[in-house]
């Protein structure tokens, strides 16, 4: 696994642990996001390396910082 692939993997199980803890579905996220439900899914598993912009919009759908989001 690339460094990259690390990375996009952790902020998907963050992504995806947050969003479980409030109880949400990917399309209510994505709807919060302003992004399509299944590039949600996408970034969950890992498959994606987000920008800075989409990371920010993500953090804030999910009611937190984007620092909070990457710390975990």
């Amino acid at each position: 696994m690339t460094a990259q692939q690390f990375y996009a993997v952790g902020f998907g199980h963050a992504v995806h642990a947050r969003r479980y803890h409030l109880g949400s579905s990917q399309e209510e996220l994505a709807e919060r996001a302003g992004l399509h439900r299944s590039y949600i899914g996408i970034v969950e598993r890992g498959e994606k390396n987000v920008t800075l912009y989409v990371a920010t919009q993500i953090a804030k759908a999910l009611g937190i910082s984007i620092c909070e989001l990457v710390e975990r």
